[in-house]
């Protein structure tokens, strides 16, 4: 067994000195497809300028394996139907980019030239039909470029950078994967969904980096998402004093920016290796890092434990399919097949494993370990797309070929560029197309990095990107992360940026009164509807004013109105009392049927102060004044009648008496006043008539009445209290008539409680505001009525009701018979005959008196 270890260590050193030596993998074909991958990480640099030999080193266990992906999908098409129908081979030529753009691009010098494989110097190698590579975004620039000048058709498995769609300038390149524009919008989806505000951004140097950062910059300032730093790493792994320098740097800015707790990259693998092993050595927070598809599926750059110390990895990768067909391929590889034989990076991959093989182990058993490995390390989403790009050309190359395309010489270029941008192929059953741009976008799977025993398990799809609706379906993605500069507004607050800071770093400052914010985070405060909404400082919503009138629920207008309720109902019994005894000495000396008249007009007083409760409508505010001031003008004007006829009974000469007396025409006298009246109320309305005013207030709406004209309402008052005043002047010179029958007295003190009233009511009015101002000329209204309706009725409905020996002619003459003779003997002085011509007529003829006061 010893022997065996030790022969199969000499074959596989053997393979690796000639590593130098080749220049690619090379199989025979109708039809050859270039093939560019990045099977070594680095390149290292010569001593000498002048040789321009350079060795690539530290192979890639990933780029080896997607190389097998296109070496065993040309195999496949090959048995295809479409290909042997037409009895026609695909071949291959694939080179080693070692991940440098001048490496790729002396490859691509290789594919346009004659030249001999390094594995057979007697075997003359065709100029490829087509390219299907590199990897990197940047190297696929740099070779596009080459392969324009003949428009060799170009596929991309991986190269993602967006300056790749422009036709314009890279008319021949196609990609069976999205553009980074599309990527980056998915990631600043999901960052603003999250509100993940406050990021770090890392990328590698050159065209495809500096592209990825740029719109990812443009779409995450527009989401309203910061970029707290960007770090810019080398894109060359050669220069390790450079790289470790800049990695230093790099973690440096993680570890002082504890409150970036989110962190896209954009960066190598190797890069992010180196990043992730330097954390280790600090205690840094943990964190979540959004991969790229560049190392989304690098679970190599992890250990398990490592994982659980640096956070989460959220990788956006490649829509895939199943690709066990190429687990079977790279399971049945043996040492003395044909593909091991001409394949000399497979050679150098299985030496990598001959020294940790047991001697009781076989060569086979290398292989097996081997092929687990690069299994392993193969990217689902990229060896599938290394497929698709095989069976477009396949099935391109088919459908020129028809026609016996080999009898009429090689395939032109521009013909199979023209069928793989205008025709859609098939696999596994489903048809695929390039778009304007020349790439197919399947959108993105999103995976949470997990670990599944000893191993880093990057398949663990937690969400589905759509770039045809643009939509991230999140299905079990929880994290309870926040990355943010500050700490979120509170609803009432705003966000408030000080000069030169970035927008993700603010203050809270609480909304001012009248405005608000109802959600976190707001940049600006939203204003309440003046007219109807008023807020608080700080507050999170508007609250609606609060209209106020004088309500009917408000227990002072409910106090109010029960006594204008008991006004009318006391007026209603006195006016059924009158009518039962009309024909009696007290109604006849209380005015007869005037007093219904007035009983009538005070229940319109009455009924008016209740329209001062209540939300008031613009015919309220009309007819309540109106109905007032006429009712009350009745009122007076039938007291001013009683007034005269008082006057016309007592303290007139006979001249003077017998003249009024022929002019007292009670109800000429009422309507002419009632009249005057009328047509001021006339005026008011039809010039300047009250109507409904809402009065808006920082945090009601006062709905009231305005009166309109003031001088009108105050002229209607005014010739009120005129009237009341003459009553009280015709009235106070009766005040010494008779005290069972002294109607004057009560006129006078009905007067005088209602001038009074009124007087106090114009500087309170005046100085009232609010929805309390109807209720104080309620007040007055109904101190004015009551007042009328106590000093007038009351004492007559005494003397009627428990009175009624005081009811009678006989009491009533008598009464004033007594009061005439007590006053001629007050007043006469010793009889003469000249005195008893000067004593009044009616003190000296009782029964004139009587007549005129019943």
């Amino acid at each position: 067994m010893k022997i065996t270890r030790l022969m199969l260590l000499m074959i596989l050193n053997l393979a690796s000195l000639n590593v130098a030596k080749r220049i690619g993998v090379f199989a025979p074909g109708n039809i050859i497809i270039g093939g560019l991958f990045p099977i070594h990480t680095v390149v290292e640099q010569p001593g000498n300028f002048s040789d321009l030999q350079t060795a690539c080193t530290i192979l890639s266990p990933a780029g080896l394996a997607h190389s097998l992906a296109m070496i065993q999908a040309v195999e496949t098409a090959n048995l295809s139907p479409a290909l042997t129908h037409l009895g026609i081979t695909l071949g291959y030529h694939i080179h080693d980019t070692c991940s440098d753009v001048t490496t790729a691009l002396r490859a691509t010098k290789d594919f346009t030239g004659d030249c001999t494989s390094g594995t057979d110097t007697s075997q003359y190698v065709r100029p490829v039909n087509a390219v299907i590579g590199a990897y990197h975004s940047e190297t696929s620039i740099a070779v596009a470029r080459e392969l324009n000048l003949q428009l060799i058709p170009q596929i991309s498995y991986a190269s993602t950078a967006d300056i790749l769609s422009d036709k314009s300038r890279f008319p021949g390149f196609l990609r069976t994967v999205p553009s980074d524009v599309h990527q980056t919008s998915a990631m600043v989806q999901l960052l603003s969904e999250r509100k993940w505000t406050w990021v770090g951004f890392l990328t590698t140097d050159g065209d495809y980096g500096r592209a990825a950062l740029d719109s990812f910059v443009s779409q995450a300032t527009k989401a309203g998402i910061c970029v707290a730093f960007t770090e810019i790493l080398p894109d060359s792994l050669s220069n390790k004093h450079k790289l470790e320098a800049t990695i230093t740097h790099t973690v440096h800015t993680i570890h002082t920016n504890p409150k970036v707790r989110v962190i896209v990259s954009f960066a190598k693998p190797e890069h992010m290796k180196s990043v992730f092993s330097l954390l280790m050595e600090l205690s840094a927070d943990q964190r979540l890092w959004i991969a790229s598809d560049n190392w989304s599926m690098a679970g190599d750059v992890l250990s398990p434990e490592q994982l659980e110390r640096v956070g989460w990895v959220l990788g956006f990768s490649f829509k895939n399919k199943n690709i066990t067909n190429f687990e079977e391929f790279v399971k049945r590889l043996e040492l003395n097949s044909e593909v091991q034989r001409n394949n000399s990076f497979l050679k150098e991959f299985y030496s990598s494993f001959a020294t940790s093989v047991n001697a009781s182990e076989t060569v086979n058993a290398v292989v097996s370990t081997s092929a687990d490995k690069l299994i392993a390390s193969a990217q689902v989403g990229v060896v599938f797309s290394v497929q698709m790009a095989v069976n477009a050309i396949a099935q391109a190359v088919a459908l020129i070929c028809k026609n016996d395309c080999m009898a009429s010489g090689p395939v032109i270029h521009q013909e199979l560029l023209s069928a793989l941008r205008t025709r859609s192929f098939e696999l596994d059953g489903v048809f695929y197309e390039f778009n304007e741009d020349g790439d197919i976008n399947l959108g993105y799977d999103v995976s949470l990095w997990n670990t599944d025993g000893g191993n880093v398990e990057t398949l663990n799809v937690v969400s589905h990107y759509q770039l045809s609706d643009s939509s991230l379906n999140t299905t079990t993605l929880t994290l309870s992360l926040v990355s943010k500069c500050s700490n979120s507004c509170e609803p009432g607050q705003f966000k408030k940026s000080a000069e030169g800071q970035y927008t993700c770093c603010y203050e809270c400052i609480d909304c001012a009164e009248n405005q608000y914010t109802n959600n976190t985070d707001m940049d600006q405060c939203y204003s309440c509807d003046v007219n109807s909404e008023w807020a608080e400082s700080g507050s999170s919503v508007c609250k609606k004013k609060e209209v106020e009138f004088f309500s009917w629920s408000d227990p002072f207008a409910v106090v109010l109105v029960s006594l204008s309720v008991l006004g009318v109902v006391v007026v209603f019994a006195v006016s059924v009392l009158f009518l039962q005894h009309r024909g009696s000495p007290v109604v006849k000396a209380a005015g007869g049927s005037l007093c219904q008249l007035i009983l009538v007009s005070l229940s319109g007083s009455f009924a008016s102060a209740v329209l001062f409760v209540g939300k008031p409508t613009a015919l309220q505010c009309k007819v309540r004044q109106v109905l007032y001031g006429l009712s009350f003008t009745v009122c007076v004007s039938c007291i001013l009648v009683k007034s005269l006829k008082i006057l016309l009974a007592f303290h007139m000469n006979l001249i003077l008496k017998q003249l009024l007396h022929r002019l007292y025409k009670p109800y000429t006298i009422v309507s002419m006043c009632v009249a005057l009246q009328g047509v001021t109320c006339a005026c008011w309305l039809i010039l300047k008539s009250p109507k409904m005013t809402s009065t808006v207030f920082l945090r009601s709406i006062l709905e009231e009445c305005d009166e309109g004209s003031y001088v009108a309402f105050g002229v209607m008052l005014g010739y009120v209290a005129l009237l009341a005043l003459v009553c009280f002047v015709f009235a106070f010179q009766g005040r010494k008539l008779p005290q069972k029958y002294n109607e004057a007295k009560f006129i006078t003190f009905g007067m005088l409680t209602y001038l009074i009233a009124w007087i106090i009511f114009i500087p309170t009015y005046v100085n009232t505001r609010g929805k309390y101002l109807p209720a104080v000329e309620m007040i007055v209204i109904l101190i004015s009525s009551y007042a009328v309706l106590s000093c007038h009725f009351l004492p007559k409905c005494y003397i009627i009701l428990f009175r009624k020996t005081q009811n009678t002619r006989d009491a009533f003459v008598r009464s004033i018979y007594e009061y005439s003779k007590r006053t001629v003997g007050n007043l006469r002085p010793p009889q003469t005959e000249k005195n008893a011509q000067k004593t009044p007529y009616a003190t000296s003829n009782p029964s004139f008196v009587s007549e005129n006061m019943t």
